[in-house]
């Protein structure tokens, strides 16, 4: 007797099938692993690695560890915490990131940058228009488009722009997504640009959704760390935080969300309350074990550490770039972030990237694949471990031809 599927069977969400047909990152990892079986015993360098490879700081482990034992103990033991993490997180974060700008009632402690970007967009539904950097972070889009979001606009942040876009590209968007440092080209928003784009969303009445997951490596003081540095981006800005590169949280997983009581939805009703509503019913809240691990990294000595590592992969950053502008590339990034955006003029970014796999056993990321203007780079990664950069430059030595 064979199975009955009737008519009324669920279908699939409609808006999976205008994802392309797999995550960036997971290309990668499918091209890297046919090569290695492909070429048995192969000693492969990751440079395309978004992840950290440092440990976590000695303080911040050691606070997650006490942490976790005070759990098995009755006096101890902690359930459920508040949706949006501990005040006493919160508040450390309002003074020792964001100077006191942000009240702490406005930050909401996550399980992670991009996690959180995967939940705003609730808030705004599949009518919004967004327009977002080009090139970009895939789980902008991506998440936006299984939202349903169908109206996308690119702002194209090349060379010839130094890499901020003409913002004539968001005309008419509702949201506009801007990560600074930037996720893929390192480049980094001065305090100027950053007036002008908080200036152009309230003049349109578009919320701006800012990623400083990597606020951490600016080495340059004159650069904004937080689109709250500039005055009134608390009418017209979210902010998302996170600790994954800051510290090593990736496999822990902590970051933050700054939705500020001032912000407006177009019809004058407030956003603070609806994002309340949605982190209380779909999240609750970030791991007590991770968050005392945050509390920790905030510390003196936890920040003292975390610069630490900071500096290690800065100085990863520094070489990649001296030995890819050395060979007459066009480079750029580096200076205040541990990506470097390097331009093969003519070629193919997918090509590239497999060449380098090949002929140099490097993993890099094709720039294609951040956006329509990330076609010809491919993106470097000071993440890796300082060891594998070191033997990396060798075989970055002389780029053959196919690839430089």
């Amino acid at each position: 007797m064979g199975f009955f599927y009737p008519d009324t069977m669920i279908k699939r969400n409609e808006y999976l099938s205008r994802l392309h047909s797999s995550y960036l990152f997971y290309e990668i990892a499918q091209r890297k692993q046919k090569f290695i079986s492909e070429n048995p015993g192969v000693d492969l360098l990751n440079l395309g690695i978004g992840d950290t490879t440092l440990p976590i700081p000695a303080t911040v482990s050691e606070a997650m560890a006490e942490a976790a034992k005070k759990l098995g103990t009755p006096e101890g033991y902690s359930g459920y915490g508040p949706a949006s993490g501990s005040e006493e997180l919160r508040e450390r974060i309002s003074r020792e990131i964001y100077r006191g700008r942000v009240d702490p009632d406005e930050i909401f402690i996550s399980d992670g940058s991009k996690c959180d970007i995967g939940r705003l967009q609730t808030l705004f539904g599949p009518n919004a228009k967004i327009a977002v950097q080009d090139p970009t972070y895939p789980a902008y889009v991506d998440g936006s488009l299984i939202h349903g979001v169908c109206d996308i606009s690119y702002m194209p942040c090349v060379p010839g722009n130094d890499f901020f876009p003409d913002l004539n590209h968001a005309k008419g968007s509702d949201l506009i997504y801007f990560c600074s440092p930037n996720n893929p080209t390192g480049n980094v928003a001065s305090k100027q640009q950053l007036e002008a784009l908080a200036a152009f969303a309230q003049k349109q009445q578009s919320i701006i959704i800012f990623d400083s997951a990597y606020s951490g490596f600016i080495q340059n003081s004159d650069l904004p760390r937080s689109i709250f540095e500039i005055p009134g981006a608390e009418k017209c800005a979210i902010e998302t935080g996170s600790f994954s590169k800051l510290a090593g949280f990736t496999g822990v997983r902590l970051g933050w969300t700054v939705v500020p009581k001032e912000l407006q939805y177009s019809d004058g009703s407030h956003v603070y309350p609806d994002w309340v509503r949605v982190v209380s019913t779909i999240f609750n809240g970030p791991s007590n074990v991770a968050q005392a691990g945050g509390l920790a990294l905030l510390s003196p000595e936890g920040k003292k550490e975390a610069k630490s590592l900071i500096s290690v992969y800065m100085a990863g950053a520094r070489k990649l770039l001296h030995s890819l502008s050395g060979q007459g590339g066009e480079v750029y990034g580096g200076a205040d972030c541990p990506y470097i955006w390097v331009r093969f003029p003519g070629q193919d970014s997918w090509k590239v990237f497999q060449n380098l796999l090949e002929e140099c056993r490097i993993v890099t990321v094709p720039g294609a694949g951040f956006g329509p203007s990330g076609e010809g780079f491919v993106r470097f990664s000071a993440f890796a471990k300082p060891a594998d950069i070191d033997r990396a430059l060798i075989n970055l030595t002389g780029l053959p031809s196919t690839v430089h």
